[in-house]
């Protein structure tokens, strides 16, 4: 018997408007809305490709927020993307609130953190040719 393969991840980000949430992944990073549920909606989808996706799910009061104002980098997700500078350049045509430009790391990759409207920070990350 072989173990179990895993074969993706949804990380679940808390928001206090998930419609709004929803528009912003689309309109500021392009992602599409794959769904919307309840009314008003409370939980939803977005995904950007075949491997990027994102829940968002509704709170009064994201328990994040706070931390992430205090916090340098508290990341709650990351994507790997291809071109991390083509990437940079959609997001700043778009107007996008950075917490963080485009950053060689010495752990070998390069990155840059988005903010979205609940303080939520996700980093778009590409790692260097081994």
């Amino acid at each position: 018997m072989s173990d179990p393969v895993l074969k993706s991840f949804v990380p679940i980000l808390f928001v206090r408007d998930v419609s709004k949430s929803a528009e912003f992944y689309r309109g500021k990073l392009g992602f599409e809305i794959d769904f919307l549920y309840g009314e008003p909606p409370f939980y939803g989808s977005v995904s950007r490709g075949a491997a990027a996706c994102l829940h968002l799910r509704h709170v009064h009061q994201p328990n994040f927020a706070e931390l992430a104002a205090r916090e340098l980098s508290l990341i709650l997700a990351t994507v790997e993307v291809s071109d991390i500078q083509r990437l940079f350049e959609e997001f700043r045509a778009r107007d996008v609130e950075f917490a963080q430009t485009p950053t060689r790391q010495p752990w070998g990759g390069t990155d840059l953190h988005v903010r979205d409207p609940d303080g939520n920070v996700i980093s778009f990350v590409v790692y260097d040719s081994i």
